[in-house]
């Protein structure tokens, strides 16, 4: 013998609710991180957008009033002579020092619906001031306003020199035409500033949009923390591990945990009072029988004969009903566990000394950590009688192996080195009563009791030939999770 181991948008938002977070074979603790996680990073990148949006909007305008105040000090410092000559002058070091990043320019509107440049700033270099096709009409919509645009600068290698432009229609005293005034800004500062204030907004945006991340991470699993102990209890008593939930919730999850064991309590006191009407069923069938057998034992003839076999075949009917009812109550209990090596081990040893003198040996094998779902005594009563008519139609061999199948269900073979089965005959043998050597002692009840057994535990059995030359045995039964 060996071992081994409001209208229809509340309706919507509710369904949208429900498909999203009561999706079956869904983890809710992952759909809630990804969603948190999902509206921080969306706040965050248009809370940068809006930052950096506003921050190059103010150096904008910061620039435009710069341009403003140029285009007033050229104004006022631009004459016309009385030949109608326009001279303009501004003391200023930067706009007088080539492409210094400054710059000043008088222009006039001529026919062509563009402008002539009269006079501009030394630091122009002989370049000019680029000029939109529209900004003439433009200028005369709006005299006196300040129109700024961007422009793409000079581009002299290596200098690039991106302008920000300002221009206004004005008139002077001594000329009919109004000029335009311009002033024009190196704008690399704002656009470096901007990128700066850009890149230290979005790092520090980054930085938290990840803390936040983290700390609700943190924070629904510490949330769910007590929702996966209890999880881990209710299946230690589903593995029979533990009778009851009883570790200490906070006050929002212990409700749920005293519901289980209310649950578990009435389960078990509905399984009890189906074992006490079955057994008074029991006793109170039973005992008008044996008075009639022990009153037609005492007579002869038809009568008393037909009695005596009548009153048999109902104890044999209330025993397998019995036993059926029985096994189906306590199928639906929870926690139950029986070790599937101790029982072999035992039907084994048991078996091997009843028939010693046959010589049967026993071989089983089964992993120590498998078990089966259901009571002891159950077990012991399937087990005991396919392996009592395995030792029994067994020449000298019995061989038990049982494993689990992976999907809550294991599986036992028992085979042995006999005559074997017809395969015509092998429905018939699973039938209540059925005998297939009336030589053999015995009622023909067993395997009945077997099939009936193994269906109550939502099981199967099937026989088959085995390669040992007799027949194999093959029995279904939910396993126990370990």
């Amino acid at each position: 013998m060996t071992e081994g181991a409001g209208g229809d948008a509340a309706p919507e938002a509710a369904r949208t609710w429900g498909r999203w977070f009561g999706r079956p074979g869904k983890s809710l603790t992952r759909r809630l991180i990804w969603l948190a996680s999902a509206w921080i990073v969306l706040a965050l990148l248009l809370t940068g957008w809006a930052l950096t949006t506003q921050y190059k909007e103010s150096a904008l305008r910061r620039l435009g009033n710069m341009l403003a105040d140029t285009i007033d000090e050229v104004v006022v410092a631009t004459n016309v002579t009385p030949d109608g000559v326009v001279v303009g002058e501004i003391r200023d070091a930067k706009s007088n020092r080539a492409l210094s990043g400054e710059y000043w320019a008088v222009a006039e509107l001529d026919g062509d619906n563009g402008l002539r440049f009269i006079a501009g700033s030394p630091s122009l270099a002989g370049e000019q001031l680029a000029v939109p096709h529209d900004l003439p009409d433009r200028l005369r919509a709006s005299t006196g306003a300040i129109i700024s645009y961007p422009d793409p600068g000079f581009l002299h290698p290596p200098l690039r020199q991106p302008l920000r432009v300002a221009a206004s229609l004005k008139s002077l005293p001594g000329r009919s035409e109004p000029l335009v005034f311009m002033a024009a800004v190196d704008q690399t500062n704002i656009e470096d500033d901007t990128r700066q204030f850009a890149t230290v907004t979005w790092s520090a945006l980054l930085i938290l949009g990840a803390g936040l991340v983290i700390a609700v991470f943190l924070q629904v699993q510490i949330g769910l923390r007590p929702l996966f102990a209890l999880r881990n209890e209710i299946a230690d008593v589903r593995k029979g591990r533990i009778a009851r939930v009883a570790r200490n919730y906070p006050l929002e999850i212990q409700p749920l945990a005293e519901q289980v064991n209310r649950l578990l309590d009435h389960n078990q006191e509905t399984v009890e009072r189906q074992r006490t009407h079955v057994g008074n069923l029991a006793h109170a069938l039973k005992t008008p029988l044996s008075v009639m057998l022990a009153e037609a034992g005492t007579q002869t003839g038809p009568l008393p004969d037909l009695v005596r076999k009548q009153t048999e075949v109902m104890k044999a009917q209330v025993d397998h009903h019995l036993r059926r009812a029985r096994a189906a109550a306590r199928a639906q209990l929870l926690g139950e566990r029986t070790p599937i090596a101790e029982v072999l081990d035992e039907m084994a040893v048991m078996l091997e000394r009843v028939f010693e003198e046959k010589g049967v040996e026993i071989d089983w094998r089964a992993p120590d950590e498998l078990g089966f779902r259901g009571e002891r005594q159950d077990l012991q009563e399937i087990l005991g009688n396919l392996i009592e008519n395995a030792c029994k139609w067994s020449k000298r061999r019995v061989r038990i192996s049982a494993g689990p199948t992976g999907l809550g269900q294991m599986v036992v073979v028992v085979e042995d080195d006999g005559p074997g089965l017809p395969a015509e005959q092998r429905e018939a043998a699973l039938e209540r009563g059925a005998r297939m050597d009336e030589s053999t002692p015995g009622s023909g009840l067993g395997l009945s009791i077997v099939v009936e057994l193994t269906r109550a535990y939502g099981g199967r059995i099937t026989l088959a030939d085995s390669d040992m030359g007799g027949l194999k045995v093959l029995l279904e039964l939910p396993a126990a999770e370990a």
